[in-house]
């Protein structure tokens, strides 16, 4: 049970990373004032792979 709560959580982080990059090149975070979260993903990404 546990691999599969690790595993949805996995894969919840990377559709949202994919949808922040994708609202990045469309130009809407800076626009929206969130272009932070780039930086926040860049800084996360590293744990999350190495976890797994």
């Amino acid at each position: 049970m546990g691999g599969y709560m690790a595993l949805t959580i996995y894969l919840v982080y990377y559709v949202v990373a994919i949808a922040t990059l994708s609202l990045h090149f469309t130009g809407h975070l800076e626009r929206w004032g969130m272009d932070w979260l780039i930086l926040v993903l860049a800084v996360t990404v590293f744990p999350v792979v190495l976890y797994f």
